[in-house]
């Protein structure tokens, strides 16, 4: 048995989208009682750092229309159903920064929001990049801008807000403590 376990009694599906699913569980809590529990389910995500041969790495810039706002981030992007995240991560790279790699390595997993949803986004680091000879088209509905920075840039970024993102976060502190070692 899971610590502090939540048994499912009955689910409720409400919404089946493009991207996210949303269903309300009544469930049993460890105290006996019973209580309610919103769940976005998603497919899950892949993000890539993206490191440069002078040490900078690739964010890109894109608005977000659930935040109303442009944000800067670390290339990334939803699982496609039964995709490997590797393959996303290639993927991902390419579309949004037109490089490439032969050399990808995973970092770490970890809920994004789970309070409320299930998405487990993949964090692979991807180094001796190289350009593409020919673009790959990014998703019709996406518009992204490439910039290149160095680790102090995007501190900078972070205090003033265009970074706000956790993974992005996230990836500037690894960042920070692999050029350290």
């Amino acid at each position: 048995m899971k610590k502090f376990e939540e048994k499912t009694i009955q689910s409720q599906p409400i919404y089946s989208g493009k991207v996210i699913s949303l269903k309300v569980d009544d469930v049993s809590l460890p105290n006996g009682e019973t209580g309610k529990r919103e769940i976005i389910n998603h497919p899950g995500a892949v993000a890539v750092i993206a490191i440069t041969e002078n040490n900078k790495f690739l964010l890109v810039e894109q608005y977000r229309k659930a935040l109303e706002r442009s944000i800067i981030e670390i290339p990334a992007g939803k699982l496609e159903k039964g995709e490997e995240p590797i393959v996303t991560a290639r993927r991902e790279l390419e579309e949004e920064t037109g490089y490439t790699s032969d050399h990808f390595e995973f970092v770490q997993a970890f809920a994004t929001s789970p309070g409320f949803a299930d998405e487990i986004i993949h964090i692979y680091v991807a180094e001796k990049l190289k350009k593409l000879d020919i673009p790959v088209d990014l998703d019709e509905d996406e518009f992204v801008e490439l910039m290149e920075v160095s680790l102090e840039e995007a501190e900078a970024m972070v205090a003033d807000g265009r970074i706000y993102d956790a993974k992005t976060a996230f990836a500037i502190l690894w960042l920070k403590l692999k050029m350290n070692i």
